[in-house]
């Protein structure tokens, strides 16, 4: 059974930093490319970040860059995401996305964990 389980959300103040997780199993992590979305009330969910199989090349959505960091721990099937100066516009609910290496038809979702970015 396949699941992605996500945890680290909650209510942080403008400027301050959380570090999102995501634990996989029922599948082989290493050979998925991990990606952080995220969905904001009203708005389509956008890619944030993606890490490939191996963590060696990430990309960012520009309004995260610099802030924003995707890392991998293939031993431990897991995904983070440390997110730094956060913002008000970051609020959203946050998913983990798996996306098989060989084939973009075959990926799996998180059910999400809430951010929100308030004083």
């Amino acid at each position: 059974q396949v699941q992605l389980v996500e945890s680290g959300g909650g209510l942080v103040q403008p400027g301050g930093s959380l570090r999102l997780s995501c634990a996989a199993s029922g599948f082989t992590f290493s050979n998925y490319v991990m990606s952080w979305y995220r969905q904001a009330p009203g708005k389509e969910r956008e890619l944030v970040a993606t890490a490939t199989i191996v963590g060696t090349i990430t990309n960012y959505a520009d309004s995260v860059k610099g802030r924003f960091t995707i890392s991998r721990d293939n031993a431990k099937s897991t995904v983070y995401l440390q997110m730094n100066s956060l913002k008000p516009e970051d609020t959203a609910v946050y998913y983990c996305n798996a996306q098989w290496y060989y084939s973009a038809n075959v990926h799996y979702w998180g059910q999400g964990t809430q951010v929100t970015v308030s004083s």
